[in-house]
C-alpha cells in the first residue's frame, strides 16, 4: 500500500555531513508525521527525529543542534541534514510515516510504515 524509499547514506569521516531523503508512495491519503529513527549494532532502535505535517519537530538530545530535519508535503519527503557527524551517529536509518491510507473506499487512519533502511558509517 505505501513504500518508503530511503536514500543519502554512506561513509563519512567525522565531521562531515549528509542528508539523508525518504520519500513515501502509495495510496496514501494523508501523513501526519515523518520521522527518522536509528539502530546501532547491538542497540534498540531510537528516534533520531520527527516532523508534523504543520512543521513541528522533535530531536533526540543526542542530535539536537548537529541534525536537521525537514520535509516537502507536496512531495511526501522527508529529509534528514546530518552535520558533525560522530562515530557514534554509525547505525542503520531508517524512515518511518504515521497517516492514513485508501483502502478500496476507506480510509485506514493506522498507517504506519517503515522504509528498509539506509546505513550511516562515521570513520576515519
Amino acid at each position: 500500500q505505501v513504500q518508503l524509499v530511503e536514500s543519502g547514506g554512506g561513509l563519512v569521516h567525522p565531521g562531515g555531513s549528509l542528508r539523508l531523503s525518504c520519500v513515501a508512495s502509495g495510496s496514501i491519503f494523508s501523513i501526519n508525521v515523518m520521522g527518522w529513527y536509528r539502530q546501532a549494532p547491538g542497540k534498540q532502535r531510537e528516534l533520531v527525529a520527527a516532523i508534523t505535517t504543520g512543521g513541528s519537530t522533535n530531536y533526540a538530545d543526542s542530535v539536537k543542534g548537529r541534525f536537521t530535519i525537514s520535509r516537502d508535503n507536496a512531495k511526501n519527503t522527508t529529509y534528514l541534514q546530518m552535520n558533525s557527524l560522530k562515530p557514534e551517529d554509525t547505525a542503520v536509518y531508517y524512515c518511518n510515516v504515521e497517516g492514513a491510507v485508501v483502502v478500496g473506499s476507506t480510509i485506514d487512519y493506522g498507517m504506519d510504515y517503515w522504509g528498509k533502511g539506509t546505513l550511516v558509517t562515521v570513520s576515519s
